[in-house]
């Protein structure tokens, strides 16, 4: 008996996608194949999206390889497709749909550690949006704060806010295999990687404003500001809109198989600008610990008896920076093989670092900051006061005001 089936596709002329290739092949060997199973006794053979399976004997179970093109499956596992002795295939209790069983597919102790990877992530995440949140809330509150340096931060703060949340809801919507093909979720790939971008265009805006106002002694600061503005918003928009048109466009790379995970040539129009932007504030912070070097030599005061204690805290603020300018992100390249000795120990350290930088540039730039911690207490101590017996509104307060110019290194950590 000739079992015979239809693909869904209605080109004149086949792609060269590599699973519409595999449905293609399976519907040419299900239609040229002649079963010897009588009639009633078997299941037709079928294409499940993944796998091609033939006709199958009612009552047993038909095996074949793990897909190759799946993110955790290991191809030397196999999957399995159950025939009922009704002649109908095995149906997922939750879905009633035709279920073939790919979850042997997986290493379940390779499973269990990329969950825990993944929880690192996750709770980097949350723990740094909230600090980003709330460094947001502060910087915006005090108006004295006002000025182009806390203007860059909130930016790159506002960046970190949006790509963290995002990525939380990446980790959610990728929990469920049956939306990594639907147009949703290929433009929250789109819109992630915008926002991922930002962050990175925003750290060189950065690295770039430090070191024009420490090297350049006359500058406009607003009009940099505005310029860096339009930069660190529309750049990465450029970017992502380029890749998102050559990859979508281009149907020979399969597009939209598993929301864009899979590897493709186009990745390399993203990480180009990423790339460019790592080497360019590592270029940036190499010269500002020139410049400081060469003041370091010169003398402190009449006495000459060594570098001043903003010298010092100039050169301790330069190593503060590193988190500032992503320059953690050098190391990520040199990522081990697989099954090396090191891979846990990367993968750990890098859910760590891209996890938590929002937590730590909120702690160093916010809730460290001199500025802002003076603000904090002006602020408390007038509640305070407030609150106060009359009898003792006399009392005399300090104020202190709190200087929002040009960056002084070592003053504050930025």
């Amino acid at each position: 008996m000739t079992t015979t089936i239809t693909t869904t596709s209605t080109s004149a002329e086949p792609t060269p996608d590599p699973l519409y290739q595999r449905e293609l092949e399976c519907v040419q060997k299900l239609n040229g194949s002649t079963s010897t199973l009588e009639a009633g006794t078997y299941c037709p053979g079928t294409w499940d999206g993944w796998t091609c399976w033939p006709d199958t004997l009612a009552g047993t179970s038909e095996y074949a390889p793990c897909p190759d093109f799946v993110t955790g499956f290991d191809p030397a596992r196999y999957a399995h497709k159950e025939c009922m002795t009704n002649g109908e295939w095995f149906r997922h209790p939750l879905t009633n749909k035709t279920w073939s069983n790919y979850t042997t597919c997986v290493n379940l102790d390779d499973l269990e550690w990329r969950q825990k990877v993944n929880l690192i992530y996750e709770t980097g995440y949350c723990i740094s949006l909230i600090a980003i949140l709330l460094s947001l809330a502060i910087l915006g509150y005090f108006r004295s704060l006002k000025c182009a340096r806390i203007t860059l931060h909130m930016n790159l703060f506002a960046s970190f806010a949006a790509n963290n949340s995002l990525w939380l809801l990446w980790y959610k919507v990728m929990s469920d295999p049956e939306v990594t093909n639907e147009p949703g979720c290929v433009a929250l790939h789109i819109i992630l990687h915008y926002f991922l971008l930002t962050n990175y265009a925003w750290m060189l805006c950065e690295g770039f404003y430090l070191h024009t106002v420490l090297v350049s002694a006359f500058i406009s600061e607003q009009k940099l500001v505005k310029w860096l503005i339009g930069f660190g918003w529309s750049s990465p928009a450029i970017v992502i809109l380029t890749y998102a048109l050559s990859r979508g466009l281009d149907s020979s790379q399969g597009a939209t198989m598993q929301c864009w995970m899979n590897d493709s040539p186009y990745m390399t129009i993203l990480i180009v600008p990423v790339c460019t932007s790592m080497l360019l504030n590592l270029l940036f912070l190499c010269n500002i610990v020139r410049v400081l070097l060469l003041k370091l030599k010169a003398p402190a005061g009449p006495q000459g008896t060594g570098p001043s204690r903003t010298i010092v805290q100039a050169v301790r603020a330069t190593l503060l920076l590193v988190p500032l300018l992503g320059l953690q992100y050098i190391l990520t390249p040199f990522r081990p093989e697989p099954g090396h000795p090191w891979e846990h120990a990367y993968e750990v350290l890098s859910a760590f670092t891209a996890s938590f930088q929002g937590l730590c540039v909120a702690t160093l730039f916010c809730f460290c900051n001199g500025e802002v911690i003076a603000q904090v207490k002006r602020k408390w101590r007038t509640v305070f006061l407030s609150h106060r017996p009359r009898s003792n509104s006399y009392t005399a307060t300090q104020v202190s005001f709190v200087r929002c110019g040009p960056p002084v290194p070592g003053e504050e950590k930025v």
